[in-house]
């Protein structure tokens, strides 16, 4: 048998008292795609993390070509052909597309000077590749989150590439995008480069991977290929246990008052109108393609972004909101697309994260002190209920990964106990298993009285967790469907689509 490209062998990681990986294998070889599951937490990113030189293992070895290497640091990693596409952005925000691109790796002429030119033509040359359709010009900071992953992927084809390792590169493209992403990998794949490709979206696994290496644990729990696994075995492999992944039924329940009177919403003086109510005790969805406008408005609705008109009732009483402040201490709640910018603060620890919302229903009520008993019984009961992952509380929410890292922001927002919450693209970058647990959890809110309005790029996700359903298309609700028996995915993506109704 030929020598496999790569091989990691008996790998073991630690972090303080964590046990993040023990005795992980794993044998690639050369024009192989390999998906990598398991649950968040599982030591996925860690095992890469080592993989492409940014951690060294407390134990084990690496072998390329049959020959053992020690991978110093990402750059001796990208030397030897290992490239990586984190989770977390490694971009400089101010520079353009084609000085990121580039950084550290700047081409020289005969003098030592770097080469603009021929930096251009290889950025404008990558960016083809990738079918995108924004300017090596354009400045980083400027991007989508979706353009801004793209230009991540651009720096990992620049250079010699021959393991190309993805963690979790489509959570933030839209359904195009991710074909396109998911037809590049075929095609590197057949040029003989072997990926390593990290994914909460089992269709995305089967229809791209050759084999499939599961992880659960810290240790390696499975692998097969591909075509001779069914998702029920991979989902049993990944958790552990039998799960049911369809989303909660919805119980025949009477919806009740509105509870947030949305009458007039203007982000900006040319901008539509938005106007929309939310009653006690249902999920409202609001779906639409990216770049048409949901998450700038319900920043503009609790006061994250400025609106020119914000005109709101909350239990049919006048309501003013200017500051996030505002939002919160009338019992509106914002967990953002974006948790690590937005939703958390990374240096400090889970517990801080988890009662930064809920400072002032934790204090006592004359001497205004924090009641110490009463945030380690709270948050411990939430850390129990969402499953988070960690060897205490008072590790910092920088060390978790991400999909624990999204659970501190639920978490954040459930000891606030709102009255309205606002969920941007709650499941993103989370694992299977933590997705039933909080489709379930967020039942249990809807039919305790709390009104949701749930933000999914996820048409099955969007759909099937909604009573209502509420389309945005440029900027304004182009459709609402008032009965969940009216929603298929057909009549949202055409309303989504500007596609006129048949």
């Amino acid at each position: 048998m030929d020598v496999p490209l790569l091989e990691l062998r008996n790998i073991c990681k630690r972090f303080g008292d964590t046990r993040a990986l023990c005795d992980v294998s794993l044998t690639l070889q050369s024009g192989r795609n390999l998906a990598l599951v398991g649950e968040n937490g599982a030591g996925k990113s860690t095992l890469m993390k080592i993989l492409s030189g940014v951690y060294q293992p407390d134990s084990g070895s690496i072998l390329l070509d049959g020959q053992a290497v020690r991978l110093r640091d990402p750059r001796d990693a990208r030397q030897r052909g290992i490239s990586i596409i984190h989770q977390e952005f490694s971009l400089v925000p101010h520079l353009d597309v084609t000085d990121n691109l580039f950084l550290g790796r700047e081409p020289t002429n005969r003098i030592g000077m770097s080469c603009r030119s021929a930096m251009r033509r290889q950025a404008q040359r990558v960016l083809d590749r990738l079918g995108a359709t924004f300017s090596i010009d354009s400045i980083v900071a400027r991007l989508g989150i979706a353009q801004q992953q793209f230009v991540e992927i651009a720096k990992a084809l620049l250079g010699e590439t021959r393991v190309l390792i993805m963690d979790e590169p489509t959570a933030t493209l839209t359904v195009a995008e991710t074909r396109r992403l998911l037809s590049i990998m075929r095609e590197l794949v057949q040029q003989g480069v072997s990926i390593i490709f990290i994914s909460h979206h089992l269709e995305e696994v089967f229809d791209v991977a050759d084999d499939v290496l599961c992880l659960r644990d810290g240790a390696r729990v499975g692998f097969g290929h591909s075509a001779e696994l069914s998702q029920d075995e991979l989902i049993r492999m990944m958790v552990g246990r039998d799960l049911n992944t369809t989303f909660p039924p919805a119980k025949a329940q009477i919806q009740g008052g509105v509870v947030l009177d949305v009458h007039a919403l203007q982000r900006k003086s040319h901008l539509p109108t938005v106007s929309f109510q939310l009653r006690a005790g249902e999920i409202l969805g609001l779906a639409g393609l990216v770049g048409s406008g949901r998450s700038k408005m319900v920043h503009a609705l609790v006061g994250a972004d400025r609106a020119t008109q914000r005109e709101l009732s909350l239990n049919q009483q006048r309501l003013s909101i200017r500051t996030t402040a505002d939002a919160r201490t009338a019992g509106i709640g914002l967990i953002p697309e974006d948790r690590k910018r937005q939703g958390l603060v990374l240096d400090a620890s889970i517990r801080d994260n988890m009662v930064l919302a809920s400072l002032k229903r934790l204090c006592h009520p004359v001497l205004r002190l924090i009641r110490r008993r009463a945030v380690v019984r709270a948050t411990n009961q939430q850390a129990e209920q969402l499953r988070i992952k960690a060897a205490s509380l008072s590790q910092l929410a920088r060390a978790l990964s991400g999909g624990n890292q999204q659970k501190i922001v639920l978490a954040k927002w459930l000891l606030a106990d709102c009255q309205v919450l606002i969920l941007d693209e709650p499941t993103r970058g989370i694992d299977i298993g933590a997705k039933g647990e909080i489709y379930q959890l967020l039942r249990e809110l809807r039919n305790r009285g709390v009104a949701i309005l749930l933000i999914s790029s996820e048409l099955p996700e969007v759909i099937g967790m909604s009573d209502r359903l509420m389309v945005m298309r440029n900027q304004r609700i182009e459709h609402t469907f008032e009965s969940r028996l009216d929603i298929n995915e057909e009549a949202v993506m055409n309303y989504a689509a500007g596609v006129p109704s048949a």
